[in-house]
Order: C-alpha cells, then sequence, then structure tokens
C-alpha cells in the first residue's frame, strides 16, 4: 500500500535514487549524457536534498515522498511563485512503478498544499518538450498549455509551460 508523507531526513537517499533514475529514464533518449550528469548532480545529490527536506516555506514546501514498505517509489515537491500561484517543481516516479497512480497521489498532496496552505488558485508545472511521459499526465490532470520557453542553461532543450486552475 502506498503512503504519502511530508518527506523527512530519513527519505534522503530514496529521494536522489528515484529523481536519479527517474530522469535518467526520462531523458536517456533525448538528452546528452552530460547534460543527465550535471542536472542530476546539481538537483538530486545528498546535501541539496537533505537541505530541501529540512527546510520549507512558501516559496518550496518541501519535499513529500510516496512510500511502499518504507521504500520510497516517487516523489515531488513545489512552491509558491507569486502571491496565489503554486508552481510543481520535480514529481519523479521509479520507472517501474509509473501508472499505479502514485502521481497522482502526489499532485493531489502538493495541490493541496499550495491551495489550503498558501492560498494558490492556480498552478503551474513546466515540461521539456519531447516528454512524453509527462505531458500526457499533466494534460489528464487539467493542465493546459500555455507557452513554450527556451532555457538559459541550454538552448536545444525547450520547456512547455502548462496550468490549471486549483
Amino acid at each position: 500500500m502506498i503512503h504519502i508523507m511530508k518527506a523527512d531526513e530519513s527519505h534522503v537517499e530514496g529521494i536522489s535514487s528515484v529523481c536519479t533514475r527517474a530522469y535518467w529514464a526520462t531523458y536517456g533518449e533525448t538528452h546528452s549524457k552530460d547534460y543527465i550528469e550535471r542536472v542530476v548532480n546539481d538537483f538530486y545529490n545528498h546535501a541539496r536534498i537533505l537541505r530541501e527536506v529540512t527546510e520549507s516555506n512558501r516559496n518550496w514546501g518541501g519535499y513529500f515522498v510516496a512510500l511502499e514498505n518504507g521504500v520510497v517509489v516517487g516523489a515531488g515537491g513545489g512552491g509558491m511563485i507569486a502571491d496565489e500561484i503554486g508552481e510543481l517543481f520535480v514529481l519523479y516516479l521509479d520507472p517501474a512503478r509509473r501508472n499505479e497512480g502514485i502521481g497522482t497521489k502526489l499532485l493531489d498532496v502538493i495541490t493541496k498544499q499550495q491551495k489550503n496552505d498558501y492560498g494558490a488558485t492556480k498552478q503551474w508545472v513546466s515540461v521539456q518538450k519531447g516528454n512524453m511521459k509527462g505531458v500526457p499526465f499533466y494534460e489528464a490532470k487539467g493542465f493546459t498549455f500555455q507557452h513554450e520557453k527556451v532555457t538559459q542553461q541550454n538552448p536545444m532543450y525547450v520547456k512547455l509551460r502548462y496550468a490549471r486552475e486549483i
């Protein structure tokens, strides 16, 4: 049975593992090895995740994890980008655990935090163009395409910006 909870220090390695494996599974065929390694090293390293599970505020609500028998099978988090606008910053699952409703449960708890705790009425998410794992998921959850955005880090990779009312 899947249990969703706010992450703590005991979940750091699990979050790092899930995010790293999911990032490789999502972008391994569309992004360069160097780019993926740089992203993984920057965002899913132990020190950063430890900080992100121990410090949370309006701008970063902290990580939430999906656990099964104490093992992290999914992780996600978001924060507020304006007074009434939230954003989902990260949502990854163990690649072998897709299509089980785990991502929906994580999105729901992050959305609830943004809406109930921070007063969000709208929610945004960015998805890499060509991410055919993420795009159908977010569209099924009511997000609608708003515009494309070229990333400053690498203009070769384009973000698709989606939003929904919450």
